[in-house]
This record gives C-alpha cells, structure tokens and sequence, in this order.
C-alpha cells in the first residue's frame, strides 16, 4: 500500500531521516513510535507532502508520488492542534474539503451527515460552532474532515495529546474501533508507549532519525531488537553485574559481557520455580498499589528490582518482609555494549 523507500530528509546541514524503510500494508494500523525529535512527525509530513525528501521516494499503490502536490494525494490528516476553523460550524468545518473539490450540494449534505454519524456526531451537534465543543468531540470533527473526501490513507499527528488522561484512554478505543469499521489504512505518530502498544498492528520505533525496529507490538514488547526499544517501551529493570553473577553461579547461561534486562512482569514473589527458573534472595524495599497489581521494589543482592504482580488480595508483602524473587533466564534480554563504551 505505502512504501517509504531509503528516504533521507535533510534541513540545511541537518539530516533529520536517515534511509527510512518502511512498507505499510492496506487497511493496517500503523504507527510511528519514539520520542521528541525523533523523526516520526518528520516521516509523517513527507507521506502527506508538506516535506519533500532529499534522496529516496514514497510510492502509493505503486504509484510514486514524491512529488505529488499535496491536494492531488488522497490523503486525509489529523493535525495535533486539530487545525479547525473555531468560528465555523461543526458541519461547515467537515464539509471544507468537499467545497474544496467542488462536489455538489447535495452530494455534501449526505456525505457529512453520513461521516458524522459515523463518528457518533448529531444533527443538533452540527449546527454548533467547533468552539462550543468538547477536546473530545473537535477530535471527532477533525476525524470526520479527514475521513470525508474518502482518502485511501489517513494520517493522525499526536491527535489524542491535548485530552486529559481518561479521555485519552476511552477516545484511543473508539479510534481504533473506527479505523476497523471504515478499513482505512492508518498512519499514527505518537510519543505514547502505551497508545502505540494499544492500537496498532505493527509499530515503527524511531530515535535520532533511524528506525531501531519494525514489528507487532508484541515484538517490540517482548522481543525488542535493540537496547534503546527495549528502554523505550515499556518499563524494565537491568540487571547488574552482581544479579548476572547470581544467575551465573545458579546454573543460569547469562552473558555477563552484554547489558541484560528483564521485564517487571517476568518477575514472580513466592512462587515455586518451575523447570529453568531460578530463585534470588530479596527483602521488599517498599510497594505501589494500582487495585489490579501491585508494583513491588525488592532489593536483591546489591539491586533493586521492580516486579508487578496480580493483586490476587492474598499474597501481599510489606515492606522489610524476606521474600524470593522468581525469574527464568529465557525471559532475559540482552545487548552488546556500544563501541563507545567497549573503547
């Protein structure tokens, strides 16, 4: 569906992409993950065409459109400020691009009323200017303005990043329930590890303009390919030379020349080990209740390890109690170290 192929943007003596790569399949859900300056927003704007690429080209449907001009892309967008006209009416602000294009009046009319329906917009709602509405319903109209003309791609800038958090959380669901409805393929940059874990089909993790890894989100979750996904993503604990000492000594085949992480959940507190598991010695530094799980800081050997754990409202240890720490070494991930520190 779109193909970025070895694109390198550059602004003067700047290179902010370097040999991107990336195929997007139709109807996917893709988005581009990584934080600030990272290049994602960046890769986004040459897809639409406000940037055009120094080297490299973006081909749609087998159709190279480098240089297509803007409005002859079939692309809908969603800007992070949403970029609507505040003083205009909610039906106004979607039939814009329609205008635009000169369709005809009637066409308009069951095209808006359509699409607003579709992203849960009543009549009465139609009629207001976008400035009485809600974060959450402008965020319905940019969708619905977007989504109107019937792009073949829509891509969304940050669209959720000025709602408050429980708004954030519900409009992310409803996102991704549209985007199944209407099939659209979708483009999503966000910085949000957990919106980008809940939406998309694949991620694209970017970081100083290069992209670190390309996969499901259980990919990079659980099988991240670098140091820097694996400390993006997510929350984990690395371990020390004396954890990987311990492991070592107890039979555990651990690299003790690469940096070795493992996630909080792949820890276990009293718990029989299983076959390959092994047990470290641990006193509970202090705890996080969340009601669903419990976060606990253990202090083992010379580390402080985190472990959630299922709140199950039994088993819950205090601070100061002796505990084991449960943890199969398979569930390690680990890294060579950079050139710069093995210089």
């Amino acid at each position: 569906m779109i193909r970025l192929n070895d694109i390198v943007v550059k602004f003067g003596d700047f290179t902010a992409l370097h040999g991107i790569n990336v195929h997007v399949k139709e109807g996917e859900f893709f988005t581009f993950l990584g934080p600030s300056g990272c290049g994602k927003t960046t890769t986004l704007r040459t897809i639409t065409g406000f940037i055009e690429p120094a080297e490299g080209s973006v081909v749609v449907k087998d159709r190279d459109i480098t240089r297509v001009p803007i409005e002859d892309r079939n692309i809908g967008i969603v800007f992070q400020s949403y970029a609507l006209f505040p003083t205009m009416t909610v039906y106004d602000n979607i039939a814009f691009g329609l205008k635009v294009k000169k369709a005809k009046k009637d066409e308009i009319d069951r095209k808006v009323r359509e699409i607003a329906r579709k992203v849960d917009l009543s009549d009465e709602q139609l009629k207001k200017a976008v400035s009485q509405l809600s974060g959450g319903q402008q965020q319905r109209v940019a969708i619905a303005r977007a989504l109107v003309t019937g792009p073949a791609i829509i891509c969304m800038d940050e669209p959720l990043s000025n709602l408050d958090a429980k708004l954030r959380v519900q409009l992310r669901n409803e996102l991704k329930k549209m985007q199944k409805d209407f099939g659209i393929t979708t483009i999503y940059v966000t910085h949000d590890q957990e919106e980008a874990l809940t939406l998309s089909d694949r991620i694209a993790v970017f970081n100083k303009g290069f992209i670190e890894q390309i996969g499901t989100p259980n990919e990079v979750y659980n099988h991240s390919q670098t140091e820097f996904v694996c400390n993006f993503i997510g929350d984990i604990n690395r371990l020390n030379d004396d954890t990987v000492s311990a492991l070592r000594a107890a039979g555990a085949e651990v690299d003790a020349s690469k940096h070795n992480y493992i996630r909080l959940e792949r820890l276990h507190v009293n718990v029989a080990p299983r076959g390959g598991e092994i047990a470290l010695d641990g006193t509970v530094e202090s705890c996080e209740y969340y009601g669903l799980y419990i976060k606990y800081y253990i202090h083992v050997g010379t580390q402080s390890l985190k472990v959630i754990e299922k709140n199950d409202g039994v088993n819950i240890y205090d601070p100061g109690q002796r505990v084991k720490v449960i943890l199969n070494p398979n569930d390690i991930m680990a890294y060579a170290p950079s050139a710069e520190e093995v210089e």
